[in-house]
């Protein structure tokens, strides 16, 4: 057992040798660069949120003619659009309206009210005015606001992300050349999510039957789209 050990030992030992040491690396010059885009386009779809509002003593009430006004905004609205436009409920409130008092005493409920706001999805522009029009016509009391956006945004967003690469790599290269240096390689590339600005558009007032006589103007206008990129390129000294 001795003898087995000290051979161990012995091995052991004569399997170290020295390690060679790493070569020292060379610190990277680099420089960082952010380039920003901008593209606008014409929107090809919008979105119109259509409310409606009622009062009643009664929060039932208040709810059933709610819901008789908003079932004939939705058969008017989709008359106006056809099966080609998108319906849906996006908020829905029943709440208690009160009457405050002075000298701090406790207010008084005086009634209820039920509020339904549907959002319009259509991406016929030109019937926005109609539908409008439409559900005014059929009880609609409100209209919240009218957002114009894209069908297809990825095509717009490729082409700002490409112009913001693009302005990023150009604003390295002249950094670079105004130092005396040369850009060797990008190192690293970031990017914040390209970034799709609505249009919205909202109607002064409510609009009702009475104004309704004349078509609801509307112009869509166009929408931009932005992106960053940030580079961080190497950079190495010009050959003399």
């Amino acid at each position: 057992m001795r003898c087995l050990v000290a051979v161990l030992l012995a091995g052991a030992g004569a399997a170290s040798p020295a390690r060679a040491q790493p070569a020292p690396v060379s610190p990277v010059s680099s420089v960082r660069v952010t380039g920003d885009a901008r593209v606008t386009a014409r929107p090809d779809r919008v979105q119109i949120d259509i409310g409606v509002t009622t009062r009643a003593a009664q929060s039932q009430e208040a709810a059933s003619q709610n819901a008789r006004q908003v079932d004939a905004v939705l058969a008017a609205v989709r008359k106006a659009t056809g099966p080609a436009a998108d319906l849906k409920t996006i908020s829905y409130s029943l709440n208690p309206t009160y009457q405050y008092h002075p000298k701090g005493e406790e207010p008084t409920i005086t009634g209820y009210s039920a509020v339904n706001v549907v959002q319009v999805t259509l991406d016929d522009l030109a019937r926005i005015g109609t539908v409008i029009d439409s559900a005014t016509q059929a009880g609609a009391n409100h209209v919240q606001g009218i957002q114009f956006t894209l069908r297809d945004q990825d095509a717009v967003r490729a082409e700002a992300l490409r112009q913001a690469a693009t302005r990023a790599r150009a604003e390295a290269e002249v950094l670079a050349a105004a130092l005396g240096l040369k850009v060797v390689r990008v190192l690293a590339v970031e990017e914040n999510s390209p970034r799709v600005m609505p249009v919205r558009a909202y109607l002064g007032g409510q609009r009702t039957m009475a104004t309704a006589a004349a078509p609801t103007p509307v112009e869509a206008g166009t929408l931009d789209v932005t992106a960053d990129v940030m580079l961080t390129v190497e950079v190495s000294p010009t050959a003399r």
